[in-house]
């Protein structure tokens, strides 16, 4: 990855639904090779996919939670079963398999805390294996980003 490539990967990271002629443009490349370098990104795994970024307060998102998990013991299979669940919960924005005091970081968004409450008692408590679950509520955020420094 060459430093074309960070570029097209940043303007890309600020605004996604740029067109191939506007990134040429800002990179000072022409359209076909820009075009073509967006495809290798994409086809090498660099890109993964496109998003969107929604306002949480807007949908109602008003509780964002981060849950310290802690396992009964460190096990190959314990850890396996752990992740394929947290992919199932679609409160869990993020699950992180961490080194520390704890196993795992899980980012929990949901819309109040009788939400949050139901979460952890109906979902999340009951998955085989957890022995501790530690939670800290985000009050405030002064910075929220998805970009990568190139």
């Amino acid at each position: 990855m060459d430093r074309i490539d960070k570029e097209i990967l940043n303007e890309l990271q600020r605004n996604a639904k740029q067109n191939t002629k506007q990134i040429a443009s800002k990179i000072g490349l022409s359209v076909t090779p820009t075009y073509e370098r967006i495809k290798r990104l994409e086809k090498n795994g660099v890109i993964k996919k496109y998003v969107a970024l929604v306002d949480r307060q807007v949908i109602g998102k008003h509780i964002i939670a981060y849950c310290q998990i802690t396992l009964f013991k460190h096990q190959k299979s314990l850890i396996d079963k752990f992740k394929h669940e947290m992919t199932e919960l679609l409160e869990v924005m993020e699950c992180h398999h961490v080194s520390g005091n704890f196993d795992f970081l899980l980012k929990i968004s949901v819309n109040d805390m009788n939400n949050f409450q139901k979460f952890i008692n109906e979902k999340l408590s009951v998955v085989e294996g957890i022995s501790t679950i530690h939670s800290s509520f985000v009050m405030d955020s002064h910075k929220d980003s998805t970009s990568y420094i190139l």
